[in-house]
């Protein structure tokens, strides 16, 4: 076994690595650039080695900077991690002439199927079935637009070394095509130093399922079911599920068995991934095989008990698997939620900055469980203890560091667990109430909703669920009126505590409890509930709208961030920040301004007027701190609805930013090569 290796990689990869390889008394080496000095996987591992400048292209995906990292360390290995230069061929090349081993496939395998365009040629030959596509090269956007036109529109314009999301587009007409294809050749160059660029059909409707196979040197492949990950936006996997909630026992043995016969094809060893998309009728096609570890690998891991990394790890060491594929059974149901720094108020737009607060709920155990490391079959009869439910969390960040323009803005991956998938959601609805991030933008909120969305819930979604169910983005989830009445009553009990607190502050030493009252009107943003607090020791019992009587039982001290309570004998958490005469409350996907008043209070408030917000409509504002790329009109251009007006890169993607109305730009405040923060003023018009 190795002694020491080194992780080729950053954030919260690189973190899960360094995990597994102290589990296995393994040494490991992190590289690190400019902007990552202060990382926690720098902080986690035994050594690390400064590789340069903050921007990818310049520290992470230099093959030379890592390879004299790897001489200065001696290190035995390399962990690619994924992304960046885990299906690089050259990478791998460059390892095997140094005598260093890759932890991944062998090069020849990356070469056929890590490529997007050979691999599905090389699957067409293997009778696999795929998407009609051109898998030629492309020579420029003309040739894009007349190819698409071809295929039939919408066509999917991908990066053929892409991954990620990036360098993705759906076009639905020649205009679309023909800006697609430049911003995802402009990414792939930037992410993945290759701007190869193909088009395929793009499947309407389809589900995103893919399967996990893992191979070893002695001929030895399986696959460990699938993964469920057709919550998507914008070709970015948000919500992913194992196993399937659409497939049958039949598909999915189908899909796996096409899986493995395609990865032995090609000779593939150590864990890699085959995609495919799932039509109404169950019929699948091949999209792609990831030769790396994937993302969402977390999910695969919680209902098998395998630790993809170790076994990673072991079959580059020239281990044999220590199971067959009839041990690898289902167990019980597992979902991950990616936290992203981005704005879902702002149509999910990258956020940068401190993370002033970042207290992730508590992990717990979850899924079948391994002894000392070992694999244990997950099947009934031969599995240890498995926990009713349990969250695992992968993160690469910590409260107060930094999140950075030049990265993915992937913060966590939150894990839950259970016995089946209503368990788990429920687990997962939890988990999400309790993790506390502040400081930047993020997708909390949005997790959140999905996890109620009854499409969700019901299994019934595809990769257009989000297009469909927030076509004008999102704005906030919208709870029932028995969920605002439980959030009313737990705010009036809290008012209470404080208002007790207040009092004894100021020096009242008399009846605290006749001070503070009874009848108060617990304003939500705009609805209003009148309630009465009959308090005890142990709690209150609050009556809201003169009806219904709810009891209220929670430890919460003014100050406290996070409230748990128990509302008519159901948990209810919420997340809480000080406002004007307020509290401003967070709570499944919703984001809630409260006030308490006593009912005179109540009336002149409804008096008084409405702030509203200043008119920015002449101005096209700076949605996300990024840098500019294009400028594409000049002062005195008249410009049309939807017209391109700038490009935007953060977090390398490029947003195309347009003309809500037409018009006529009356000044230019920005150039190409700026960085800009968010609502910095890019132009103005007349």
């Amino acid at each position: 076994m190795f002694k020491k290796i080194l992780i080729a990689n950053r954030g919260e990869i690189a973190c899960r690595v360094i995990k597994t390889a102290k589990k296995m008394g393994i040494a490991t080496v992190a590289v690190y650039s400019d902007a990552d000095r202060n990382a926690l996987h720098v902080r986690m591992a035994d050594e690390a080695v400064h590789i340069g400048p903050p921007p990818a292209n310049q520290s992470y995906i230099v093959i030379d900077k890592i390879m004299e990292a790897i001489r200065q360390t001696g290190a035995e290995a390399v962990h690619p991690g994924y992304g960046f230069l885990s299906e690089n061929m050259n990478f791998a090349a460059a390892l095997e002439k140094e005598g260093v081993v890759f932890i991944g496939p062998p090069s020849p395998a990356i070469e056929a199927m890590g490529d997007k365009i050979t691999s599905k040629k090389l699957a067409q030959e293997a009778g696999v079935s795929t998407v009609p596509g051109y898998m030629g090269l492309i020579a420029d956007a003309d040739e894009a637009v007349k190819i698409s036109a071809q295929i039939g529109y919408p066509v999917m314009i991908k990066a053929s070394a892409g991954g990620g999301g990036k360098g993705m587009r759906i076009a639905w007409n020649d205009q679309e095509a023909r800006e697609g294809f430049e911003s995802s050749k402009n990414e792939a160059a930037n992410s993945f130093g290759d701007d190869r660029i193909f088009i395929e059909k793009f499947v309407t409707q389809p589900r995103h399922i893919e399967i996990q196979v893992l191979a070893d040197q002695h001929g030895n492949c399986v696959y460990l079911h699938e993964r469920e990950c057709s919550i998507q936006r914008r070709n970015q996997k948000v919500i992913e599920e194992a196993p399937s909630p659409f497939l049958d026992e039949a598909t999915r043995r189908a899909m796996g068995e096409q899986a493995v016969a395609l990865a032995k094809a090609v000779g593939y060893t150590s864990a890699g991934t085959v995609e495919f998309i799932v039509d109404a009728n169950k019929n699948f096609y091949f999209l792609e095989m990831n030769t790396r570890l994937q993302v969402e690998h977390p999910v695969t891991e919680l209902i098998t008990g395998v630790d993809l990394v170790e076994q990673m790890i072991r079959v580059a060491a020239g281990e044999k698997l220590p199971f067959a594929q009839d041990d690898l059974k289902i167990n019980g149901w597992a979902i991950e939620s990616r936290l992203y720094a981005e704005d879902p108020y702002r149509n999910f737009l990258p956020s940068i900055g401190r993370l002033t607060r970042y207290r992730p709920p508590v992990e717990t155990a979850a899924g079948p469980l391994q002894d000392a490391g070992k694999w244990v079959p997950a099947h009934p009869g031969d599995a240890p203890a498995v926990a009713q439910t349990g969250v695992r969390n992968d993160t690469g960040v910590y409260e107060g560091g930094e999140i950075s323009m030049f990265y993915d803005p992937m913060i966590a991956k939150l894990c839950t667990w259970a016995p089946d998938r209503a368990a788990a959601i429920e687990a997962m609805r939890g988990a999400l109430d309790g993790f506390e991030v502040e400081g930047i933008g993020h997708n909390l909120p949005f997790l959140s909703a999905v996890m109620d969305h009854p499409r969700f819930v019901s299994g019934d979604i595809s990769t257009a669920f989000i297009a469909e169910e927030y076509p004008e983005g999102f704005q906030g989830a919208t709870l029932p009126d028995a969920e605002l009445e439980r959030i009313a009553a737990a705010v009036a009990a809290m008012h209470r505590v404080a208002e007790i607190r207040r009092t004894q502050i100021g020096g009242r030493l008399d009846n605290h409890e006749r001070r503070v009252g009874q009848n108060w009107v617990v304003f939500l943003d705009k609805r209003e509930f009148p309630v009465r607090i009959n308090a005890d020791k142990q709690g209150s019992t609050v009556e809201v709208n003169g009806g219904r009587s709810l009891r209220v039982e929670s430890d919460w001290k003014p100050g406290m961030s996070l409230a748990r309570l128990v509302v008519d004998g159901a948990p209810l958490t919420l997340k809480v920040d000080a406002i004007p005469a307020g509290l401003r409350i967070r709570t499944r996907g919703a984001e809630i301004r409260t006030h308490v008043r006593r009912p005179r209070s109540a009336e002149l408030a409804r008096l008084m007027p409405e702030k509203l917000p200043p008119d920015t409509s002449r101005f096209l504002l700076c949605p996300m701190p990024g840098l500019v790329v294009r400028i594409n009109v000049a002062a005195g251009d008249e410009v049309q609805e939807g017209q391109a007006l700038a490009t935007v890169e953060a977090m390398k993607m490029e947003n195309i930013l347009r003309a809500e109305r037409k018009g006529v730009v009356k000044s230019i405040n920005a150039e190409a090569g700026q960085s800009l923060q968010v609502d910095e003023v890019i132009m103005e018009f007349e």
